[in-house]
């Protein structure tokens, strides 16, 4: 029976190692191909793809639904694409309260709202450059830049924090320009962006340097600050221009677009933007 079990045995390892060769070898040409894909069409060769799609409980789910505008303007099919990625989020990172500050399932769902809002066009979202939301209740004082913030992307702590009353401010005035969770989210998808080599990493890296060099300098710039449509912190670095950027592509569109047309394209195509439908 036992010499009977060993050419079995044999096989079945020889199957497995066959499968696996298999997998690699597919997985390596549909890398090269994705790759080519990007750089000749400028984005994933596909964003959604998921075995299973995650839902929320009913609570979280009201108050995306209730609170989250963007959500409700998308098709029923995208809409279980953006809850998948809501609950992947909240699944994901962890959610830190300070100064006694509860991180309640409300703040959960619009912080990872927004974080989906801004990365909904790229097929690896869950990024590794942070593994922590921390949220202050209002403005805080930081020991390591000693100065006071509403919010920061810290890689070195991997953390992303917030003030909850300036993240809600930023959602209530929803066309001032003014939203600190796509701005510290922006610095997080830039950092990503610029160190990985994902199909819509490297995308993102094509089109940031495309928009540096051609409205963070020269004459452009000196167009985009005589308008005054953004803020002047936006001119304090390329990093801070994209992020500002970024609030603007989301919060007034509709001027940005008539405003700077080229640079609405440019930012479209960089996080492979479609709009809610």
């Amino acid at each position: 029976m036992e010499e009977e079990a060993i050419p079995v045995l044999i096989l079945l390892a020889a199957i497995v190692l066959v499968a696996i060769v298999l997998i690699l070898f597919f997985a390596t040409i549909f890398t090269f191909f994705e790759f080519v894909y990007g750089r000749l069409f400028y984005k994933p060769f596909f964003v959604h793809w998921y075995r299973s799609l995650k839902t929320l409980p009913n609570k979280k789910f009201e108050i995306l639904f209730n609170e989250v505008p963007y959500y409700r303007k998308l098709r029923p099919r995208k809409r279980s694409y953006f809850e998948h990625r809501v609950a992947s989020f909240i699944e994901r990172y962890e959610f830190i309260g300070k100064e006694g500050f509860e991180v309640d399932e409300r703040a959960k769902v619009l912080i990872a709202a927004t974080y989906v809002q801004l990365t909904f066009g790229m097929r690896l979202y869950l990024y590794p450059v942070f593994d922590k939301v921390i949220v202050f209740p209002s403005i805080y004082y930081s020991n390591i830049s000693e100065a006071y913030h509403k919010g920061e992307f810290n890689p070195m702590l991997k953390a992303v924090v917030f003030s909850w009353e300036d993240f809600q401010q930023g959602l209530h005035y929803n066309n001032d320009n003014l939203n600190l969770g796509l701005h510290e989210f922006a610095h997080v998808l830039n950092f990503q962006g610029l160190r990985s080599e994902d199909a819509s990493s490297l995308i993102f890296a094509r089109f940031f340097n495309q928009i540096r060099m051609e409205c963070n300098h020269g004459p452009n710039r000196e167009k985009l600050m005589n308008s005054g449509y953004f803020r002047e912190y936006a001119y304090t670095n390329d990093f801070e221009f994209i992020a500002v950027v970024l609030e603007h592509f989301f919060e007034t569109p509709k001027e940005f677009k008539t405003e700077f047309p080229e640079l609405y394209y440019l930012v479209k195509r960089m996080i492979n933007y479609k709009e809610a439908a």
